[in-house]
């Protein structure tokens, strides 16, 4: 009899405590937040889930030689995305090469060096920048870009760098370099912005020691804030890299839309996103419109592994970083 009444008490006192956590919100914010977690894991199933079903017949019939050859042949039944994929690769390359040393080399200045008025004031335009809609940078592409390219850009990397099978053959305009160049303006405001706020995290005390100790402004930027700051900015990094591959609007107004393999980066291309743009409302057949979705497969994982390695990346600079 006593130890029932014991064993009854102390359910009593646990129902109390429960009920105690409950009204504090300590088991309800925490339920709430593991249901939003459990959800992205359940919305990214269900995308892979989908694409994986819809695009059985290109499965089928292809295999892992869709990824392996060059010919897109509609009206054979022929569909191979190796261009695609090779076009989506070069360009988001293009765009990093360029995007990347501006990008942080901006951050640098609006975090370290300018005035917090100006920094203020750049910063807005910046996220200004990151929010105009693609076709509108396709449009500015088509009407600014390209002429400054043809006119400018393009015969000064032709008497420099002629020899390189890069710059080689002709330029009409469209091409894998205007591509890649309007990407990399898309994807400067990203890099900048997160930067920016990952250096401005940076602890204040870290600077001060540095200048105790008789370092410049600048040895202090490089030396210290910097690379406390590295896995920030190689997440700025990689969120570009992921904008950069699934941009679709501006890439498709600029790429050219041709679905080749080409040396030259002055020649026209295609990428995953533009041909699944411009050929899916017009797709008949199961087979046709199996392998455009197949495609989409592709660039999701691809998207997936890219970030991945930028996760494992960043965990290993961090690691080395605290154990040097």
């Amino acid at each position: 009899m006593a130890s029932s009444s014991i064993a009854g008490s102390l359910r009593h006192r646990a129902n109390r405590g429960v009920l105690a956590r409950l009204r504090g919100g300590d088991e309800i914010s925490y339920l709430v937040t593991l249901a939003c977690a459990v959800l992205i894991f359940v919305v990214v199933a269900l995308i892979v889930a989908k694409l994986w079903g819809n695009s059985q017949p290109a499965i089928r019939a292809f295999g892992w030689d869709f990824l392996r050859t060059s010919r897109w042949n509609p009206n054979g039944g022929k569909f191979g995305a190796l261009p695609f994929l090779y076009g989506t690769c070069v360009t988001s390359a293009i765009a990093l090469l360029i995007a990347v040393p501006t990008g942080v080399a901006s951050a640098i200045f609006l975090a370290e060096m300018a005035p917090p008025k100006l920094s203020n004031l750049l910063t807005f335009l910046i996220e200004l920048l990151a929010a105009v809609p693609s076709v509108i940078y396709g449009l500015l592409g088509i009407f600014m870009l390209l002429p400054l390219i043809r006119v400018y850009l393009v015969p000064a990397l032709k008497s420099t760098f002629g020899f390189l099978p890069l710059f080689q053959g002709s330029f009409y305009g469209v091409s894998f370099l205007s591509a890649g160049l309007v990407l990399a303006v898309m994807v400067i405001p990203f890099i900048v912005s997160v930067s920016r706020e990952v250096l401005l995290a940076v602890p204040t005390e870290q600077r001060e020691a540095a200048l105790a100790v008789g370092a410049t402004k600048w040895e202090t930027t490089w030396d210290i804030v910097l690379p406390y700051a590295r896995s920030g900015i190689f997440g700025s990094i990689f969120l570009a890299l992921a904008r950069a591959l699934g941009e679709t609007m501006a890439v498709t107004m600029v790429i050219g839309n041709t679905p080749k393999i080409t040396a030259s980066l002055l020649s026209p291309g295609y990428s995953i996103a533009a041909v699944i743009a411009n050929e899916f409302a017009e797709a008949s057949g199961d087979l046709y419109v199996s392998s455009l979705i197949f495609a989409g497969l592709v660039l999701f994982g691809l998207t997936i592994v890219i970030n991945a390695l930028a996760r494992i990346l960043i965990l290993a600079t961090s690691q080395k970083a605290a154990t040097a």
